[in-house]
């Protein structure tokens, strides 16, 4: 059965460079393993990335034990869905690929606040 979307499609890959996801394979997938929810697939901005920073999630810094390269502003990737939530709050949310966003965060924002994020429709990952 495929994984959807926030639109109710079948979920698009979000970013292959750099590669995301919380199975690494490209896509918002997520299970019930993963408890952070990495289901948002968001354009990160340095405002965002400053702020997930200063809650101690250092995002930026590589890691290759991790296969993590460190983010830059502009890079594609699967947030949790609850430090978007936090973003959203604050300010600061990333915009967000709809198509390449799993339905699961609808479980914790609404598609409303999602759709005012959203980037233009775009297949590529």
């Amino acid at each position: 059965m495929p994984h959807l979307n926030v639109l109710g499609t079948e979920l698009q890959a979000c970013s292959f460079d750099p590669l995301t996801g919380y199975f690494r394979d490209g896509c918002c997938t997520t299970d019930a393993n993963d408890l952070g929810s990495h289901v948002v697939c968001a354009r990160v901005t340095a405002d965002f990335l400053r702020f997930s920073l200063e809650r101690g999630n250092d995002l930026t810094t590589p890691r290759p034990e991790f296969r993590f390269a460190g983010l830059k502003p502009g890079d594609r990737w699967c947030l949790c869905a609850l430090r978007w939530k936090e973003a959203l709050d604050a300010g600061v949310a990333p915009p967000v690929h709809l198509e390449a966003t799993h339905a699961r965060v609808l479980d914790f924002v609404e598609l409303a606040q999602l759709q005012a994020h959203a980037l233009p429709a775009t297949r590529s990952a």
